[in-house]
Parts: structure tokens; sequence; C-alpha cells
């Protein structure tokens, strides 16, 4: 029979049944550990890992250390890695969000099966890997079997056409399907079609990471020319083959996006699935902070997208903006091209590398009553701080725009930008 997406990825891993509804039994290719999982996981108590070359340790969440509890984690983490001689380290100083930094490495390639414990570790599927966030008890188990297994889901296919404004960023593709077609539990969400081609792998990293806001099991993209050119720069030498879809595979539903209609689009508060529309339905509401990072849109595109709309403009005086690189090299890389520079003279404030104000645990945490216009993961209520903080969602072109007029506001309607 014919494969999807993740069939045919599962289907290499487990060399058994990928029929949907088999339960498929994988090898996995890569495990990454993150910097808080050390904290109340028994990662700890592993005698022995059956291949130390499969795990990476990824310093993400709480870096540096905010309180004595998170710099634990880390010496505990360190120890880890000593003691089963774990190469793959990303430590303070080489540290950054775990899927940022597993993409950047090289890490995340075409047809892997890669688990974390984080809810986006999606993110993978940009590149055609089967990547799924996983339970501690899940993660421990791969650990220490190097095994783990999944119920081959149905896929949901959506085929892009057209072309994207140029002020449209993945965030805005994903805005439009999820307030357009909804929940997507239970199900692989493929993407493909001719519009596909005019998608930058930056804008399919954030689709992919995204896809767990609408439950989907998986998020892929194929592991098409632009894919393998781009995962090629990142890891030199590797052996990489192209990840499609076989003509003739049976999918849930066949749903065309035109690119050219996507409008930049806002979620509000509490959910993005069926609550998300165009920009000019929420325009004009005020936002006391708005934010810039996370694994979704902390990218090296997303900070010059900011930096460009910020240029030589000012943040209004009534609201705060927090950008936060998403990984140390993307944060070397911004500077060297002077986009820091840019969002730090418009008033932004620029943080070191971290998950940050995207979970709500510092460098950002909001107050009850405040309103945060936001480029990162999610919005449910409490995400970002107080539980009585209201969390919207955009790109950070809108984000960023926003931030100048203090309120919600379209980066088409920026003198300058163009429409």
């Amino acid at each position: 029979m014919p494969d999807t997406l993740i069939q045919k990825v599962l289907r290499r891993a487990s060399q058994g049944p990928v029929e949907i509804g088999d339960f498929a039994v994988c090898e996995v290719d890569l495990t990454a550990l993150i910097d808080i999982q050390f904290r109340h996981d028994r990662i700890g108590d592993v005698v022995a890992v059956p291949d130390p070359d499969r795990i990476a340790i990824v310093f993400d969440h709480a870096v540096p250390a905010p309180s004595v509890a998170d710099a634990e984690c880390g010496t505990k983490a360190r120890a880890f890695a000593a003691e089963h001689g774990i190469s793959k380290m990303f430590d303070v100083g080489r540290h950054g969000i775990v899927h940022q930094v597993l993409a950047e490495s090289g890490l995340a390639r075409p047809g892997m099966v890669i688990a974390c414990t984080d809810s986006h570790t999606c993110a993978a599927g940009a590149v055609g890997a089967a990547a799924r966030g996983l339970g501690p008890a899940e993660v421990l188990q791969i650990v220490c079997t190097g095994r783990t297994w999944y119920q081959v889901p149905p896929t949901l296919r959506y085929v892009l056409t057209g072309r994207k404004h140029p002020w449209v960023n993945g965030k805005d593709i994903f805005l439009h399907i999820a307030g357009t077609y909804g929940d997507a539990t239970g199900h692989a969400v493929e993407f493909g079609g001719p519009g596909l081609a005019g998608v930058a792998m930056a804008d399919r990293r954030t689709i992919a990471t995204q896809g767990a806001e609408i439950g989907a099991d998986f998020t892929i993209f194929p592991a098409d020319r632009q894919c393998l050119e781009h995962v090629a720069a990142a890891a030199p030498g590797a052996e990489l083959t192209a990840v499609l879809p076989d003509e003739g595979a049976t999918y849930a539903a066949v749903r065309e996006v035109d690119l050219g209609v996507v409008a930049p689009m806002v979620a509000l508060p509490g959910t993005v699935i069926d609550n998300a529309g165009p920009v000019g339905d929420v325009a004009g509401t005020r936002i006391d902070q708005a934010f810039i990072g996370s694994c979704a849109n902390g990218q090296l595109a997303d900070l010059e997208v900011a930096a460009r709309v910020l240029k030589g403009r000012q943040v209004a005086p009534s609201t705060r903006l927090i950008v936060t690189p998403a990984s140390q090299a993307v944060y070397l890389e911004a500077s060297r091209r002077g986009y820091l520079a840019d969002l730090v003279e418009a008033g932004a404030t620029v943080t070191n590398p971290t998950c940050g104000a995207c979970f709500g645990y510092h460098m950002g945490t909001l107050a009850a009553g405040e309103v945060c216009l936001t480029a990162s993961t999610r919005n449910f209520r409490g995400r970002m701080g107080s539980p009585d903080a209201s969390v919207y969602m955009a790109s950070p072109a809108t984000v960023a725009a926003s931030a100048i007029r203090g309120a919600i506001s379209d980066v088409r309607e920026l003198e300058g930008t163009g429409a």
C-alpha cells in the first residue's frame, strides 16, 4: 500500500507493519534530554544506556539557572553526561532551545525518529522526521532501551498553493489553518503542494512546531530539495535522502490552502483552535507586553523581520518588548548582522537564549490584568504568568508592529512596509 509521510518514516524505523491503526515498535534515532527534566524525573537512576551517541542533553528552559533548584538540575545533567559518555552536550554557552539546537547542529535529519519530553519536539517534522513530545516515563524507557512504540495515525494533508505575502510568516499560515479547520487530535498533519516551494525552512519549522497546539500526533513536511540543502549545510557529509509521500496514499482528508489569501493573523487568548482570525479583527487592542522568541519564532529569520520593522522606530512607552533568541548561534549571528542593535535602539530588551517568558518562568512573566501579544508557542490562561493575564498570539512582524503602537496592529499599515 502507498505510504503517507508518517507511515514512510515509521516503516523505516520499525521494519514492520505500519498501516493506520497498527502499533509500530521503533528504534529511536535521537533522544533529547533537557535541563528541567533532571529535577523530577528518574533519569539519574539509569544504570546504562544502549547507545550514548543517540542521546543529546540540551540546557534550554531555565538558562542560566534562575534558582538553586535549577542549578542543581544542571549539576545532575552534567554528571549524567559524564557517567554515560554522552558527547552531544549543549551546556551553558553552547545552549539554546532544544528544538532549535537540534536543527542548527544537524542532529535532526530526514527520516529520523526523535523523542523528547518537550511537547514541541514536533518542530523536527520540518525536515521530514517523525518527532513527538512524550511523557517522562516514556522517555526514560527510551533512554534505557533505545526503542518506543507509536500507533500509526491517519493523516490530514494540507496542499499549499499560491504564494504568501512578504509579511506573512509561518505563524500566520498555521493560525489560518487552526482558525479554519480546528482540532487535529489523533492525526498526523502532512504538508505538500506547489506552494510549498515558496515556504522557507524557518516558516516550515514554525508551522511544524505549532502542530502540538492543534493536538496533532505528528506534524511533518516532505524532505524535498530545499530541505535537503538546508540540512546538508548544518550537517556536512551526512548521508541524506529525500522523504516524500507515495502517490495514491490514503488520507483522512485533503485540504487546499491558498497562501495568497492568508493575511497576518492573531489568535485570541485561550487556545488557537477555532480561535484565530485576521489581525484587523482585534486591531487597536492595548498591549502591555510584546514577546518575540521560543522554539516557534526565535529563529534568525524571525529576529531579522522584527529588526526590519523596528529599525528607525521606537517601542511605545506603555509597552515592553522582550526578544529572546532561540539559541546562542542565533544570538551570535543576529549580533553580527546588527539585528540586536536595531532592536535595542528601538527600546526592546534582548535576553539570553532560553525558553524564558514563553512558559512563564522567568525573563518576562506577566502580572494579573496584563495583556501580552506573543510570537511564542502557546496562549492558554496562565501560560506566561498570572492566570488573570491575557495572551494573544501572532507572528514576529505583527508583534513588532504592535509594540511600536502599543496596541495590536497590522504591519502592512506601518509607513514604508507596504500593503
